[in-house]
């Protein structure tokens, strides 16, 4: 099979396109799925560039997001069968390739009224927006949350789970484009998080009350701003940064105000059931429909880092291998 091998930590011309074996199995607990679409997530770029140190191991293939069909499963398998349409949230040998073995538990079914590019862009940008609005977020309905950087594959996942909770959607995308898309997906007021005044902008909305929910997607850029969107009791969640910040606690004490992080490898399996669960059922009554802003071959996984890590576009990139 086609497969991105990583050999050496480095930059994007480090994932090189190789003939590798098939995966063995899958033992009895296992699948085995035939990939036909594949996500591109930044951490797989941080992973690469070392940033995670003994995450992974020097050699290896990136990638837990995809989408395809199930080739095989293991005699202990059960609710997954040959032939089924699925996307993965995870993976044994990595999603950049044209099969990759999962545990049963990171396999779910994809509806046919979702393509596979659609597919493969489910698993971490949606379990993350999830997990940061209401895990750790605690939003509800009729509250009012701002998602930063709502253009992106998280915040594209991000407005669609807060629309479908009853939330009061803002949200600020930096291009023409990703503002009208994210104001289609029912954000009810979109900023431009590039002009100067975007911060003063925030601040007069109704009345200067506050939000009482941020999903910050570029905390060491944000965070000393976002304390002083808040409303009374507000939180912030730290679903992405890039490097230190400095912030004023008094911004907080004033409003008993709460920073939170997350990353969704710290979700407990109870956690992640939950979280499947609700994907599930937004799949399922349309809710939740995920854009693809790219497709790309295999072969140029490291320009599809590189665009994920700019930022600039609007939806998933996907590879096709």
């Amino acid at each position: 099979m086609r497969a991105i091998l990583v050999e050496r930590r480095g930059g994007p011309e480090v994932l090189a396109l190789h003939d590798l074996a098939e995966p063995s199995g899958p033992a009895h607990d296992d699948v085995l799925v035939c990939i036909h679409a594949i996500g591109v997530n930044p951490v797989e770029a941080y992973v690469r560039e070392g940033w995670y140190p003994g995450a992974t191991p020097t050699t290896y293939t990136p990638g837990s997001d995809g989408a395809g069909i199930v080739a095989a499963v293991g005699d202990a398998v059960a609710g997954v069968s040959a032939g089924d349409r699925v996307f993965t949230s995870g993976s044994l040998t990595g999603t950049y390739a044209e099969t990759a073995l999962c545990r049963a538990d990171q396999v779910h079914p994809l509806p046919e009224h979702l393509s596979f590019a659609q597919g493969a862009a489910l698993g971490v940008p949606y379990a993350t927006a999830w997990r940061a609005l209401f895990q750790r977020g605690g939003g509800g309905r009729g509250e009012a949350v701002l998602i930063r950087g709502a253009s992106g594959g998280v915040g594209v996942a991000a407005v669609q789970l807060a629309v479908a909770a009853g939330l009061e959607v803002t949200a600020t995308a930096g291009s023409p484009t990703g503002r009208r898309l994210v104001r289609s997906l029912g954000a009810t007021k979109v900023l431009d998080h590039g002009r100067e005044d975007c911060v003063a902008r925030l601040l007069a909305l109704d009345g200067g009350r506050g939000f009482d929910l941020i999903v910050e997607m570029l905390a060491n850029v944000n965070l000393g701003d976002d304390l002083t969107l808040l409303a009374a009791r507000g939180r912030v969640v730290v679903v992405g940064s890039r490097g230190t910040v400095r912030i004023d606690p008094r911004d907080l004490m004033g409003r008993d105000g709460d920073v939170r992080a997350m990353r969704l490898p710290n979700a407990s399996s109870a956690e992640l059931d939950e979280i499947w669960a609700a994907i599930g059922a937004g799949l399922a009554d349309g809710s939740l429909r995920p854009v693809v802003a790219r497709e790309l071959p295999l072969h140029r996984a490291g320009e599809a880092q590189r665009l994920v890590i700019e930022g600039r576009h609007r939806g998933k990139i996907v590879l096709l291998p």
